[in-house]
């Protein structure tokens, strides 16, 4: 069966690249420098900014763990599930970018738990998947754990 590959959010990350050069993508304004996550496409975010040109600007592969937690029950409606499916927990992370000076949220990779995400370790950003439907692979972003010279740790 054919897959097509998909984003959940058109423009928020890199697509069709490696690994190692996977992104999430902000907007830089050039009159403030302000970074923004998710993307700004209309005009600068900083209420304190008197405006400029927004630029596509990647965003830092690595950040520290500023808080993270663990999905352990389905969420009730409208929160959109096939209660037949069994419920797989997942680990929501609060991830700083010290360089942007922000905190993006996303998933841990599979396999990652809040044992393996404590509280100033160090993160990497990496393609995910979401989900899949019907030959659709629904692609997003997930925070695993990196070692400190830049490999992937063992068992991640």
């Amino acid at each position: 069966m054919l897959r097509t590959r998909t984003p959940v959010v058109a423009g928020w990350f890199t697509e069709d690249t490696a690994e190692e050069d996977f992104r999430l993508l902000g907007t830089r304004c050039s009159g403030c420098r302000s970074v923004h996550f998710p993307r700004e496409d209309g005009c600068c975010r900083n209420p304190a900014c008197s405006g400029g040109q927004l630029e596509e600007v990647p965003l830092s592969k690595r950040g520290t763990v500023w808080s993270c937690t663990d999905g352990r029950y389905r969420p009730p409606p409208p929160y959109v599930s096939d209660p037949d499916v069994p419920w797989t927990p997942y680990t929501l992370v609060a991830v700083e970018l010290a360089a942007e000076r922000m905190v993006v949220l996303g998933q841990a990779a599979p396999g990652v738990g809040v044992a393996d995400l404590p509280v100033g370790s160090v993160v990497e950003v990496v393609p995910g998947v979401l989900d899949e439907d019907a030959g659709v692979v629904h692609t997003t972003w997930h925070w695993r754990p990196a070692s400190a010279d830049g490999t992937r740790e063992a068992g991640s």
